[in-house]
């Protein structure tokens, strides 16, 4: 059994977060790896579905944009107790710290690569990883795009291994059962469309052009309904209250906020959307499809890769297309918008899945471990 310790900036939900989880509940079952996870600051909401998904999970206790001696101290006590035979870190902060490993340990260190948009990039740390990308054995990338914008960073690695997300076909499903309860709990019909934007709030997830797209589509669909879930997005934030309150959406628009259930959420969905400004490989948009849910999405990383689908595929800030492709697809008859659907999910089981995926990093680690 190969040991192998994650480190990784915050366990709180992300892209970065679900894949570091998948992979841990992916390789659990086939007893060849054995992972041990720290994370650098304290308190992330995913640290329980890790340690579920079968790996302890370590902290080295850090606050939010500050290192400590004390950190440092844990990480290599860490390192010398737990001595992996290969140490993959997720995030830039976490790629930096990870090189302790090259001097303490000398095993090989794994760089992990989720984004694609140059926003972020010209902070210290993703400038620091680019001078010092020759140091890991390996430097992952879910997306070519991702590869394509770290060397315009100067990112010169050994070895880049393009490993796309992978996604759990047994947790994100179709479920026609969710499809009644997520209705009843907003107190809809059942025949109402239902489109929804799953993902916490921030500028990247341009929640602004959704609701411009909700508006436009609104006008042409007026039993339409919208759900909007993750972090921040909630009846309390003042700024989506207002864009609401200007549009007249509010009574169409349901803000769930942070939730447990995704994928029955996900799964009760006519028609899922990516919005993003920049992705990598978009999470939200291969969950959709692994629920048999026809998802639009921005025109971001490997989004159209992995839809296959150039219909459904818009420009960014582009309320127009948006609302454009999800009138079309609200247009079909129900039997044919879920045809389409099934066809995203076997499209998922076929090059997605997340045996595949997690075969993919085992294959790896057990190559850097001999």
């Amino acid at each position: 059994m190969i040991p192998v310790l994650h480190l990784i900036t915050t366990l709180e939900a992300g892209g970065a977060q679900t894949m570091l989880a998948n992979i841990v509940k992916g390789s659990h079952a086939s007893g060849r790896l054995r992972h041990v996870v720290v994370e650098m600051m304290e308190g992330g909401e995913f640290a329980a579905r890790v340690r579920d998904s079968g790996a302890p999970v370590h902290s080295l206790g850090m606050k939010r944009g500050r290192a400590s001696a004390a950190a440092v101290f844990r990480f290599v006590s860490l390192l010398r107790r737990e001595r992996p035979a290969v140490v993959q870190t997720w995030l830039y902060h976490a790629d930096l710290l990870g090189l302790l490993a090259l001097p303490v340990l000398r095993v090989p260190v794994v760089w992990n690569i989720r984004s694609s948009w140059h926003y972020g990039l010209k902070a210290l740390a993703p400038r620091l990883c680019a001078r010092l990308s020759a140091l890991p054995a390996a430097v992952i990338v879910n997306s070519e795009a991702g590869r394509e914008v770290h060397q315009t960073l100067g990112y010169r690695p050994r070895r880049w291994c393009l490993i796309g997300n992978g996604f759990d076909l047994d947790v994100f499903k179709p479920d026609d059962q969710a499809r009644v309860s997520v209705r009843a709990e907003l107190g809809l019909d059942l025949r109402t469309p239902l489109v929804g934007l799953i993902g916490r709030w921030d500028p990247h997830k341009d929640h602004h052009t959704f609701l411009a797209g909700a508006s436009l589509l609104k006008a042409r669909h007026p039993d339409v309904h919208f759900l909007l879930a993750g972090e921040g997005v909630t009846p309390s934030n003042s700024s989506i209250v207002r864009i609401l309150a200007e549009s007249g959406l509010g009574a169409c628009v349901h803000l769930l906020g942070s939730r447990t259930d995704v994928p029955r959420i996900t799964a009760a969905l006519d028609v899922a959307a990516c919005t993003s400004v920049g992705e990598g490989f978009p999470n939200v948009v291969g969950e959709a499809m692994s629920a048999g849910v026809p998802c639009v999405s921005t025109d971001v990383g490997d989004a159209a890769a992995l839809v296959g689908d150039r219909d459904m595929i818009v420009p960014s800030r582009d309320a127009e297309q948006l609302a454009t492709a999800w009138c079309r697809l609200l247009s079909m008859d129900a039997g044919l918008r879920r045809k389409r659907g099934l066809e995203a999910r076997a499209r998922i089981s076929a090059e997605y899945s997340l045996a595949a995926v997690v075969h993919q990093y085992e294959a790896l680690y057990r190559e850097l471990a001999k």
